[in-house]
């Protein structure tokens, strides 16, 4: 390893930097967030970390886009673990490697021109236990990633590459004719009806043994070799980590979830760029799942399914973990491609409270709000507050609560028809989702299939559901279904067909 002493001067005026951002003080920066906040939430202030700091190139690393960097990134990270914490610094290059693990007390640092690459060898990624779609199950590990680590951060204005087209399934209906034979081309195997492209066979036997996107847990650990490339890891996970910063930085190509936060306390997601193609399946942009005390501010988001995703856990996995996720704010952010733009469920069964998004811009996506769960779920959804959401080109609805939810994204479960259906009700228990006390100010929405869709259980209306100052045009006006105690105060909706509001089995509905 080179010595740092030729580096003196430059990391002298760095490190500054880093200490000035990385101070207590710095957290007074989102000060403005807390004002009038409707629910108490904990100041979340930056990760400190030491002023130590090393570069990538002094453990023999090579930005040449084909040297693998994996030994190179694990010996400076333990090198700055074993000084107690530091920086590392990765600069200008194209820097191929496998799994990065980001310990305590460390910053992971992309200079401009710094991209990072995980390799596409599926032989890099080890099968571990974890939690998927809120469900105890085996996934390989995650590109970069964190467990039980404190005081940690991803900083700078370089690109993490997740080389995602080798590991996902693609659905022929979401290609254009020339991009599906090329990819027929490359290899794979296709579903019985012609309809999906698999990378292997692997992957498309345990689609046939899964439930959504986990397969059964009763598998042998050659089993679960043979059916690798399904297990398609997130590229980001940061599970059971206090004081987390992710600043900056592109993350984008994920083989799945891209950004997947996990039973995290104190994480900050500021000015980052998360990038996913829109045919990319299971390709959310973040999904913050049973974390408390959350700011994601001043981001960008494109994704392959739901752009900025609230969860808790999935059915009796996730009420046994009850791990809610709570205090939460959602700041001055963009969406465009994505099934929903804020989007809660359909895993909450630890339940969801303490939500406050606001500033927000939703530009072609699938909906603009959405809430979604089923039976089975359990978990209560309660003091939602949204307001100032500006929404164009919504494919489906602005706003949509979806208690019926079958795995299909709006548009696709549009396609099939939502009839009224009598549905009888079933006996309320652990296992019913509750979706109540929500709370929508100043939403803007030009152009959308359906302005709204309110769609609860018969045993379980979504419930004090208030929207005021809000104007939609649409195909269709809004539709009101299961639902009690629902409140309009300035709501406009310019439909080009049918009334502006329907309402089946709705209960105390008032429109001003």
């Amino acid at each position: 390893m080179k010595h740092n002493q030729i580096l003196i001067p430059v990391l002298a005026v760095v490190c500054a930097a880093f200490m000035a951002a990385c101070s207590p003080q710095a957290g007074d920066e989102f000060a403005a967030l807390y004002k009038d906040l409707p629910f108490e939430m904990p100041r979340v202030s930056r990760p400190v970390i030491p002023a130590y700091t090393v570069d990538l190139t002094d453990f023999g690393a090579v930005g040449d886009g084909v040297t693998l960097n994996t030994e190179a990134f694990a010996q400076a990270m333990q090198h700055l673990a074993d000084k107690g914490g530091g920086h590392l610094n990765v600069p200008a290059g194209l820097w191929l490697t496998g799994p990065i693990e980001i310990l305590s007390n460390c910053d992971l640092h992309l200079t401009k021109n710094a991209v990072v690459i995980f390799s596409p060898d599926r032989a890099l990624y080890p099968i571990i236990s974890t939690v998927f779609e809120g469900l105890d199950t085996r996934r390989c590990e995650s590109p970069l990633h964190a467990d039980g680590a404190k005081n940690i951060s991803v900083t700078g204005s370089g690109v993490f590459d997740g080389n995602g087209d080798a590991w996902r399934m693609v659905k022929k209906s979401k290609m254009a004719e020339g991009e599906w034979a090329r990819l027929l081309a490359s290899g794979g195997v296709l579903s019985e009806d012609g309809k999906n492209w698999y990378p292997d066979e692997g992957f498309l036997k345990a689609t046939r043994m899964s439930n959504m996107n986990v397969p059964r847990s009763d598998l042998s650990d050659a089993e679960w070799e043979e059916i690798k490339s399904f297990l398609r890891p997130n590229l980001v996970q940061i599970r059971n980590c206090e004081n987390v910063l992710l600043e900056g930085v592109t993350f984008q190509n994920s083989p799945c979830w891209n950004v997947h936060p996990l039973l995290c306390k104190n994480l900050i997601v500021n000015k980052i760029n998360v990038r996913n193609p829109w045919y990319s399946q299971n390709g959310d942009a973040i999904d913050v799942d049973s974390c408390e005390n959350v700011l994601i501010v001043n981001s960008t988001f494109d994704a392959g399914d739901d752009g900025i995703c609230i969860k808790s856990g999935k059915d009796a996995d996730g009420r046994k973990r009850a791990r809610p996720c709570k205090n939460l704010i959602v700041d001055n952010c963009t969406v465009f491609h994505g099934h929903g733009g804020f989007t809660v469920g359909s895993e909450m069964s630890g339940g969801v409270e303490n939500i406050k998004v606001s500033n927000c811009r939703f530009l072609g996506t699938d909906v603009g709000l959405r809430f979604k769960s089923t039976r089975g779920r359990g978990g209560v959804v309660r003091n939602i507050h949204i307001d100032n959401i500006y929404m164009k080109d919504i494919l489906a609805e602005g706003v949509l609560f979806d208690l019926f939810y079958g795995g299909k994204s709006a548009v696709e479960a549009a396609e099939d028809g939502s009839p009224v259906v009598e549905e009888p009700a079933k006996p309320v228990d652990e296992t019913t989702p509750e979706f109540r006390d929500i709370y929508i100010n100043d939403v803007y929405c030009n152009g959308a299939a359906r302005a709204m869709f309110f769609n609860g259980l018969p045993e379980m209306p979504v419930t004090n559901i208030n929207i005021t100052n809000c104007t939609v045009t649409a195909d269709t006006g809004i539709d009101l279904r299961n639902s009690q105690d629902i409140t309009f105060k300035n709501v406009k909706c310019f439909p080009k067909e049918g009334a502006p509001v329907n309402t089946w089995k709705v209960k105390n509905f008032t429109n001003e």
